[in-house]
């Protein structure tokens, strides 16, 4: 399988028709149309349903769309960090980074870093851990900005000392908003909102006890952007992290710890046993110079 023949079917799939799709590849149309027959017997599936005026993806060219577009950003990984090796340290450094506190230090970091070697860019993708992992895995990023609890063992990591208050995010105007912490049992019976990872609530359920289990949950959630959306409108109590109210200065919402205190600590994790580009291994080591520096 071709990587041309891959990005002759994501055009296909983006344009949902042949014609077009031929045209911004600058080929013909039965050229294409022969390409993606020959893609299709290779894979032994079919992959577009014809339709009178468009072409939609079958759940196998869904698959494969997605496959499709991380060969293709990896390919793209692959030459940035090769395309400058005359240079001292060039290309693109890409990061996975998780809502919270510690990703006050990217800036920093990325600007320290960038003054010694200005041929390096950098990439920065937020999503939810589960995501970051993936792409982790996958070598879609270099490194990740990872919060407990997670499987962090399996990587090579560095704790970084941000450690953020976990407890509730909700209306201002709620009863709760008057007290200094949150308990458990502060809300039983209230309608709740949780995040969606099992990891995370496992973590919740250790820290809080049993009682967590019989919460009146009303919602999961996996991003707190739309989850912080029930607090505002006064719906719900939303579990999170301190660190993740950084960029919410509105004076309608408020967050309480929990009582007992209950913390979560992020890593900086990397691939183990996979040899990195100089650029990743040497800002890999001017986060270590940094969190140093903080910790003295």
């Amino acid at each position: 399988m071709e990587l041309r023949v891959l990005r002759y079917f994501l055009t296909v799939a983006r344009e949902e028709n042949i014609s077009r799709a031929a045209e911004a590849l600058f080929i013909t149309q039965p050229t294409l149309s022969r390409q993606l027959a020959e893609l299709e017997e290779e894979l032994g599936t079919k992959l577009f349903l014809r339709g009178k005026r468009k072409i939609t993806l079958t759940e196998d060219g869904i698959l494969l769309r997605r496959r499709a577009e991380e060969m293709l950003e990896l390919e793209n990984k692959i030459e940035s960090e090769f395309c400058r090796q005359t240079e001292n340290y060039g290309g693109v450094i890409s990061i996975g980074t998780a809502e919270a506190s510690v990703v006050k230090l990217l800036p920093e970091a990325v600007a320290r870093f960038r003054a010694r070697y200005p041929g390096v860019t950098f990439d920065i993708y937020s999503d939810i851990a589960d995501h970051i992992r993936e792409r982790l895995d996958r070598g879609l990023i270099d490194v990740a900005i990872l919060i407990e609890p997670g499987d962090i063992d399996k990587y090579e990591f560095m704790r970084l000392p941000y450690e953020d208050r976990c407890g509730i995010l909700m209306n201002a105007s709620s009863p709760l908003a008057g007290k200094e912490y949150v308990t458990i049992d502060d809300l039983m019976g209230l309608p709740v909102i949780a995040n969606k990872r099992e990891g995370v609530q496992r973590f919740y359920r250790n820290a809080l006890g049993e009682k967590y289990d019989k919460l009146n949950v009303i919602a999961t959630f996996n991003l707190i952007n739309n989850a912080a959306l029930f607090a505002l409108q006064n719906r719900g109590y939303v579990f999170t992290i301190e660190g993740t109210m950084t960029n919410y200065r509105n004076e309608e919402l408020c967050f309480r710890p929990f009582f007992p205190e209950v913390r979560q600590t992020p890593y900086l994790v990397w691939k183990k046993y996979q040899p990195v580009s100089r650029a990743v291994n040497a800002f890999i080591h001017e986060i270590g110079m940094l969190i140093g520096h903080d910790a003295s």
